[in-house]
């Protein structure tokens, strides 16, 4: 394989598994905030043990979190060093206030919240929980934007020529709210509120089917029931916004993502099917025009199609693009389904009577996830040839002096790593949530040193 090939295969690994963590912790510390003001709220010390069960999972999460994403950013000088001098500029700002804004106030507070249960007050306790998630959230909105000005870039202008050219800022804010950044920043909160509450959903119907932590599951499995609801109906509307954009700015990857090749015709819209590139056909189960009167809001004016554009500047992996879309695209609508049908049943009364709907909750939480993934891949692939929109070629921001070879020994470096810290997460997360949650008429005594270890493992 080409350097280029294999330096977008190791990013691309690295970005997929670093991309588990962090929509969890979004997530879960909006389950923590919901929790915990619950229990400021109501006095209630169920609340209290759900707080402190699922802070020991958030805990888990942002720890792994923290260790992969490092290594994303010793790739972009390696073998990325063309691509780190271009966008240098603009990445160090939007990542300079990620550390200070938000990973510092996250981290921070992070520690009251798992060793402050008996040191500080219930509302001290609650604020820190507060400033967690809000620095998740932070940190997730200049993490996107950085990406999404590599989509739509804005406020900025070209110095310098050929490989010494590099983009300066002109305008920090028309940079921050580049056309895409708003919409990308919904869309990934909500899938991240997605990942958390299918989370909590999953472990909490465990429990009821093993008939554990009765009430603790009940009320859990309800908070995060009402979250995944709002959540995954939210995400229809931020999508199609995303989708919007998408048509406006990058009217190639729109094109991709429906695997539309006629240049100036009126577009289907597929619900599933397979692309054949060599005859520019799809074979699946369409909405006739549908993909127009969504981007254009009636059945008569054209799609710009891939034909339109020159073969260098296509997307070259169609397929790919088109199923990794659509596998996103039926996940929204399975979650959609499957949370308010949960709705329907616990306005019923009938929440908790049958064992197959707790067995579907429990695997539901892999969805959020592989939506995640895939909706990742579909903006990622759907942008080449271009690492960033129209100024830069993948191809040519490679590193000039990085061989093939050192990418595959770092390659399977990092594989070897990775999969010893995903075994390490699975191990803990599986350890915790057999544990369970600790009684809250359990009056534990232990040292300051026992305790915050125990808060860790």
């Amino acid at each position: 394989m080409s350097v280029e090939i294999l330096s977008r295969l190791q990013f691309a690994f690295t970005v997929a598994f670093h991309y588990i963590y962090p929509p969890l912790s979004i997530g879960l510390g909006l389950m923590m905030v919901l929790m915990e003001g619950q229990y400021i709220r109501t006095g209630e010390k169920v609340y209290e043990e759900m707080a402190r069960f699922f802070t020991k999972i958030f805990a888990l999460t942002f720890g792994i979190g923290v260790a992969t994403g490092i290594v994303m950013e010793f790739e972009f000088g390696t073998n990325w060093a063309t691509y780190s001098r271009y966008v240098g500029d603009v990445f160090g700002s939007a990542l300079a206030a990620e550390g200070i804004f938000a990973f510092a106030l996250e981290s921070g507070f992070l520690g009251v919240v798992l060793f402050g249960w008996n040191k500080v007050g219930r509302k001290v306790h609650f604020f820190a929980t507060v400033m967690v998630f809000l620095g998740s959230m932070f940190s997730a909105i200049w993490i996107v934007v950085a990406n999404s000005w590599q989509q739509t870039p804005a406020g900025y202008h070209i110095v310098g020529e050929g490989t010494n050219a590099r983009a300066e800022i002109t305008d920090f804010w028309a940079m921050v709210f580049n056309p895409s950044a708003v919409d990308r920043v919904l869309h990934v909160w909500i899938g991240a509120f997605l990942a958390g509450s299918f989370l909590v959903l999953s472990i909490s119907a465990w429990y009821l089917y093993k008939k554990k932590h009765i009430e603790f599951s009940q009320r859990s499995f309800k908070i995060a029931l009402v979250v995944a609801a709002i959540a995954s109906l939210s995400q229809l509307f931020t999508g199609h916004r995303s989708a919007g954009i998408v048509a406006e700015y990058q009217p190639a990857k729109l094109a991709a993502m429906e695997a539309h090749f006629d240049s100036l015709a009126v577009a289907d819209l597929y619900l599933f099917g397979w692309v054949n590139k060599e005859t520019q056909k799809v074979y699946g189960l369409k909405i006739p025009k549908g993909l127009t009167f969504m981007i254009h809001q009636n059945l008569t004016t054209p799609v710009r199609g891939l034909n339109s554009f020159v073969e260098r500047d296509r997307p070259p992996m169609i397929n790919f693009v088109f199923q990794m879309y659509h596998i996103m695209i039926a996940i929204g609508m399975f979650l959609i389904f499957w949370s308010w049908y949960l709705i329907w049943r616990w306005w019923r009364g009938k929440l908790f009577t049958h064992q197959w709907v707790l067995i579907v909750s429990v695997w539901t939480v892999l969805l959020p996830q592989i939506a995640n993934q895939v909706g990742w891949y579909t903006a990622e692939t759907g942008r080449q040839p271009w690492v960033v929109y129209k100024l830069l070629r993948t191809s040519d921001a490679l590193s000039k002096t990085v061989t093939a070879n050192q990418v595959v020994f770092s390659l399977i470096l990092f594989t070897v790593v990775y999969m010893l810290l995903l075994t390490l997460f699975i191990y803990m997360l599986n350890k915790k949530i057999k544990h369970g949650p600790e009684p809250h008429d359990k009056d534990i005594q232990h040292s300051p040193l026992q305790q915050g270890m125990a808060d860790i493992i």
